[in-house]
């Protein structure tokens, strides 16, 4: 995953094939929060072992306000919360009570089944208070769909961070430029939050050990 406030993406002459496809979210009403849902969609149901993928605001809450997703079941996949502004509190049926802030994962493996709920902290209810993340829901190989539900959480002083060439990589779930990221999956994936400098770049030596099509999701704040 990929954010940067800026311009349109374009592509550059002679890039005419790095983009297989661009896929336009759409929105969808959570109670009282919207989120913009890019997968599953038309063009695509999923990429790799990813099925469902929602974007998170930026939104801005008033006093009193924030996010109050009710307690609610999963099965046979997993679902992954990353934030870039904002905290949540997770609850879940196995009794995990924890906050995830920005930077740090939050993997939850329904297996045979899990309900959980995700509202925002009483504490930060009393002032203004922001929100931006991802969400993401990965399948599970046919043989792992009836495990044991399981919660994991890593802080992001556990996450590699990888710096090279105009780019900070914090890499969320599987191996690239040979570091590894401590998650526990059930199937080899890349998962990661890029940021760019100005001419920053993630190169071809950097993703070379890459057997699959890399998935690249980009959000970028809506316009006013």
């Amino acid at each position: 995953m990929s954010w940067l406030p800026a311009q349109e993406p374009r592509c550059e002459a002679g890039s005419g094939t790095a983009l297989d496809l661009v896929i336009v979210p759409r929105l969808r009403d959570l109670g009282g929060f919207q989120v913009r849902r890019v997968l599953p969609a038309s063009e695509r149901r999923m990429i790799g072992p990813f099925v469902f993928l929602d974007q998170m605001g930026p939104v801005a809450f008033k006093p009193g306000s924030g996010i109050d997703v009710r307690p609610h079941p999963h099965i046979g996949l997993a679902t992954v919360t990353y934030l870039f502004e904002g905290e949540i509190l997770h609850r879940d049926s196995l009794g995990s009570v924890q906050p995830i802030r920005p930077g740090e994962v939050n993997w939850m493996t329904a297996g045979r089944g899990i309900a959980h709920s995700e509202r925002t902290p009483e504490a930060m209810r009393v002032a203004p208070s922001r929100l931006f993340g991802i969400q993401a829901w990965v399948a599970l190989p046919k043989a792992q769909e009836e495990i044991a539900p399981s919660f994991a959480h890593h802080e992001t002083k556990a996450l590699p961070v990888i710096e090279a060439e105009g780019a900070r990589i914090r890499l969320m779930a599987g191996s690239l430029g040979g570091r590894r990221s401590p998650v526990k999956t059930m199937s080899e994936m890349i998962y990661a939050d890029a940021t760019l400098r100005a001419g920053g770049r993630i190169s071809a030596g950097m993703i070379s050990t890459v057997q699959t099509p890399l998935p690249i999701f980009a959000a970028i704040p809506p316009r006013d």
